[in-house]
């Protein structure tokens, strides 16, 4: 049937939008593993704090010295691991709770409007190659071979309250042996004014990390650009519990900058000033779960 050129253009019109359509769905940051159906995920259709997704893993993960076999990739960025959560952040780390958390981004998220959180597992295949290369590159000194992989990612997800807006990230969760390795993967992040940070947390607070600059909502987009293995929007962690763990050699010093000699000797301000340098020593390499005390403070000419 020979179509009119009115017809003709609004074909041609439709075709070019839908091609551009699937080309933005298909964009992703280099740095994620394979997510979505093209990755044949499990989707968690969730409603605003209602769903988490219970996942029995096909192998072991051990989280600073605890075994799991499932773990629980709740709606609001985060996992856990011996029950659900609808927990949209209440306090910071370190809670000193009594629940392993497992957080690339935890804070109110709402996917009713906007947004797909999916996850899937690995115990054999590319996605696992690329994750025993990843972590080889990051902890050269282990000679590690995957078994084991998690994939949960929140892609363009949005903030709970503020509709329309985008922010994506991931969690991969590899083991082998009795190793165990975390990757925070970070794409575009929308700005929030709600409460966020990212990190981890253990039962008692035995070993916590979060990611500098997390907990400033205003912050977030700097997420994509940040490391601790020198790939932008990448941050990896050892936390199978091991001996030395996240610590690389030859950590020589660590720099912060303090406004006054006052930031180390009013109440209340030297405490913001250590935890700083705590986390720049493990973005370091040293261990999450190191304290830091101060014993003296002398003034010297520079």
């Amino acid at each position: 049937m020979r179509m009119s050129p009115v017809s003709q253009y609004l074909l041609v019109f439709i075709t070019v939008l839908s091609l551009s359509w699937v080309i933005k769905a298909q964009i992703a940051p280099a740095i994620f593993y394979p997510f979505g159906s093209v990755a044949g995920d499990t989707v968690n259709i969730s409603v605003e704090d209602e769903n988490s997704t219970l996942v029995n893993v096909w192998r072991p993960f051990v989280f600073f010295g605890r075994t799991y076999n499932k773990t629980y990739v709740n709606s609001n960025g985060f996992l856990t691991f011996n029950q659900s959560s609808s927990e949209f952040l209440a306090q910071y780390f370190p809670i000193n709770g009594s629940e392993d958390i497992v957080a690339p981004l935890l804070t109110d998220i709402d996917v009713s409007m906007n947004g797909i959180i999916s996850y899937q597992q690995y115990s054999s295949g590319s996605v696992l190659t690329r994750a025993t290369q990843d972590i080889n590159q990051y902890f050269p000194d282990l000679n590690f071979i995957a078994t084991w992989a998690l994939v949960a990612t929140w892609d363009r997800v949005a903030y709970f309250y503020h509709t329309g807006t985008e922010t994506s990230f991931q969690v991969v969760l590899i083991s082998g042996g009795d190793l165990s390795f975390i990757l925070m993967n970070y794409g575009d992040c929308a700005v929030t004014p709600n409460l966020v940070q990212a990190g981890y947390d253990t039962v008692n607070s035995t070993a916590y990390f979060v990611i500098p600059g997390s907990n400033n909502g205003s912050n977030i987009p700097n997420l994509m650009n940040s490391s601790n293995v020198n790939v932008p929007g990448r941050w990896a962690f050892r936390v199978d519990g091991g001996p030395d763990q996240n610590l690389q050699e030859n950590i020589i010093a660590a720099q912060i900058r303090v406004t006054s000699f006052s930031d180390l000797t009013e109440s209340g301000k030297i405490e913001i000033v250590l935890e700083k340098l705590r986390q720049e020593l493990v973005k370091s390499g040293l261990s999450s779960s190191v304290k830091l005390n101060l014993r003296k403070i002398q003034k010297t000419q520079p």
